[in-house]
């Protein structure tokens, strides 16, 4: 049943995952809330937002940092979507102000470990706001499916988790800052947070060391901005054990247009075994007693989802399960200690990689 207070969102940064949350917001209006301002520095950015708002009959007021956003006390729940590197300094700024705003922050919490602590740290002082970070791929319904099946013990004691990422490259950022480790934390940081997290999630377990190898060796090559050619990493292997026995596995590759598959992820048990495969929206599963002959195949659906974007429904998930949180329908289904160890098994894989060694979570953490 829809609040019947108007719940009012800001937004700061409002490129292209921005004005994702403003349509997915947008598509929940029936929840009583509206997008009432923005904050970004970046003119073009901010007058594609108007437009769009404008088209959902949303005036929005503007402001060029998130400073004067919070000054304007015009909102009650903040998405932080800007760059990476610019998180922590937001975060920060939002926690210690002394009006209260709820916060969904996108992925990675932060680019280091250090900054994912702090914010943690700050956080915990706050038990009027809740902060929920936006690892949305636990909801993509083959995923959340795949999920469901291993919470109810279908597979039995998990002990592999592999997770194949076949796609394209990094997509153009405004100002190029996705082309450097600097900016984003790295590949393993910035983009396979996500993967991680769904690690820990099926392995119901936290990590002790990780293995990893990788690369620069097709994309991103030929460019250079301010004399600097990018440094992101575009394949990689990352091996992850568990600290109850489960290892996982991750396989990127970000050359790979010609996959059926963006994600295959693959979780075995002691006594079976399921996949989840998107953007195919299927699950198969079996047991190791029912053999290949009993495997089914079914395609996972939410009828919740009114808008699929460009996570599958995800991030329309992510917002209804955010939005019943800061009502006090319960907890942030993704808190900051899942956005800290995220990053920190990115950050692990990052050295493994830089190093040539394994590298155990102690040294991160």
């Amino acid at each position: 049943m829809a609040n019947s207070t108007i719940t009012k969102y800001g937004i700061v940064g409002i490129g292209m995952m921005g004005r994702e949350h403003l349509i997915n917001l947008h598509h929940l209006r029936h929840q009583n809330l509206a997008v009432v301002s923005i904050a970004d520095p970046h003119p073009p950015s901010q007058l594609l937002a108007i437009e769009l708002a404008r088209s959902f009959n949303w005036n929005l007021k503007v402001f060029s940092g998130h400073e004067e956003l919070l000054e304007s006390e015009t909102c009650d729940v903040i998405v932080v979507s800007s760059p990476n590197m610019t998180h922590h300094r937001i975060l920060m700024d939002i926690i210690a102000y002394p009006k209260p705003h709820h916060i969904l922050v996108e992925k990675p919490l932060c680019t280091t470990v250090a900054d994912c602590k702090e914010v943690l740290e700050a956080a915990k002082k706050r038990l009027d706001m809740v902060v929920q970070v936006g690892l949305e791929y636990r909801y993509m319904p083959p995923v959340a499916k795949l999920i469901e099946k291993v919470n109810g013990g279908e597979f039995g004691d998990v002990k592999m988790v592999a997770i194949r990422e076949h796609r394209f490259p990094f997509l153009v950022k405004v100002n190029n800052w996705n082309r450097f480790n600097v900016n984003t934390g790295g590949t393993l940081v910035e983009k396979c947070c996500h993967f991680f997290d769904l690690m820990r999630l099926f392995a119901s377990a936290d990590p002790v060391c990780v293995m990893a190898s990788g690369g620069v060796d097709v994309n991103h090559k030929d460019e250079v901005y301010d004399g600097k050619v990018p440094d992101i990493i575009d394949n990689a292997y990352v091996v992850i054990e568990f600290d109850n026995g489960c290892r996982g596995m991750l396989d990127l590759c970000m050359f790979a247009e010609g996959s059926r598959n963006e994600q295959e992820i693959s979780v075995t048990g002691d006594i079976g075994k399921g996949e989840a495969l998107v953007p195919e929206g299927l699950v198969r599963f079996g047991t190791r007693a029912g053999g290949r002959e009993h495997v089914q195949t079914i395609k996972a659906e939410d009828e919740r989802i009114k808008y699929e974007g460009l996570h599958h429904g995800s991030s329309y998930l992510e917002h209804l399960m955010f939005l019943s949180a800061i009502r006090g329908e319960g907890l942030a289904a993704v808190d900051l200690e899942d956005g800290l160890m995220a990053v920190a098994m990115g950050v692990a894989a990052q050295l493994s990689i830089q190093e040539r060694r394994y590298v155990s979570m102690d040294e991160v953490l």
